[in-house]
């Protein structure tokens, strides 16, 4: 957090600190299913579950019953009953920081803690362009950045979230393939809360008056240092390059055919052109706009948080 402005208006929290707002129950999931959660190259332990992801939990359900309580106050106001529409997670920060599996962790410990909750998960990347489309727009080396997705429709998805509507679909993403996945939805019908996750959920559309974080009713931003990610980065891409050694019809098979080294260079120099200066000019310029700035040290392990006061 070097910015002034990026953490005026938070409080930070040690570890040590936010382990005490933990409250004393079990955590309701076990190792192997903290395992089949995380990513390639995250690290999460059951105790960084009890210690940061069940505090985290409840104080998601306290703004929950707050943004609940309001919607019914509203209604009394205007003399007729309102449906509490979904209450919608956004949680964003670069490429390789751990989005995802933090993602997944509080779709199951919301729904496990809070069992009558129906809680959904989405991921923005489903909105990118396709391959095709960004090849027509020429656009396949800005692939991530904010022109490559289709922004009108992200939010017109979240407008029909927010409005109740039933059976709304949205594409999906194969990261095996690299691209969208013809035919293939997800489709949600009225969920209690919904988590979308995506490293450009803060960020205002080109030529749009709307923030996609303007549905969002609680939101969280996975930081940590750019040289870290920058490893992390790395490190996925050769656990990526092990797993698609045998996988022809995967996006990373054609660098396995490379000399390790040379494979290793050339994400290197993705990471440089590409995610590291999405980070800098659209990622990182919207982190202040989160409720809760979680801070990842060596080895993913939290070791502060930053809790907006205002």
């Amino acid at each position: 957090m070097s910015n002034f402005h990026d953490f005026v208006c938070f409080d930070m929290i040690s570890r040590a600190d936010w382990h005490q707002f933990a409250v004393q129950e079990e955590a309701p999931l076990s190792a192997e299913e903290l395992e089949g959660i995380k990513s390639l190259n995250d690290a999460i332990s059951l105790q960084d579950v009890q210690e940061i992801y069940m505090p985290l939990t409840h104080l998601i359900e306290v703004y929950r019953q707050n943004y609940k309580s309001l919607s019914v106050t509203k209604g009394l106001f205007l003399h007729r009953f309102l449906q509490v529409p979904p209450f919608i997670i956004g949680i964003s920060g670069s490429v390789a920081v751990g989005k995802s599996t933090i993602a997944r962790l509080l779709q199951k410990l919301l729904s496990r803690t809070f069992q009558r909750l129906k809680v959904e998960l989405i991921t923005t990347d489903g909105f990118l362009y396709a391959n095709a489309e960004l090849h027509k727009r020429n656009l396949m080396e800005r692939k991530g950045f904010p022109e490559s997705y289709d922004m009108a429709r992200m939010l017109i998805f979240l407008h029909d979230v927010k409005a109740g509507k039933e059976e709304i679909s949205s594409p999906v993403y194969s990261h095996e393939a690299y691209d969208i996945v013809n035919g293939e939805k997800i489709t949600l019908n009225r969920p209690d809360v919904l988590i979308v996750e995506g490293i450009n959920v803060f960020q205002l559309p080109q030529n749009q008056n709307i923030y996609v974080s303007d549905f969002f009713d609680f939101s969280i931003y996975v930081d940590a240092e750019k040289k870290m990610i920058e490893t992390w980065y790395l490190e996925r891409f050769e656990q990526l390059l092990e797993y698609a050694q045998k996988r022809s019809d995967n996006f990373y098979y054609r660098y396995t055919q490379w000399p390790r080294e040379k494979a290793i260079k050339e994400a290197l120099k993705v990471w440089q052109n590409v995610n590291l200066v999405n980070l800098k000019d659209y990622i990182l310029p919207t982190r202040s706009r989160a409720d809760v700035i979680l801070h990842k040290g060596l080895a993913h392990v939290i070791d502060k948080l930053y809790l907006r006061k205002y």
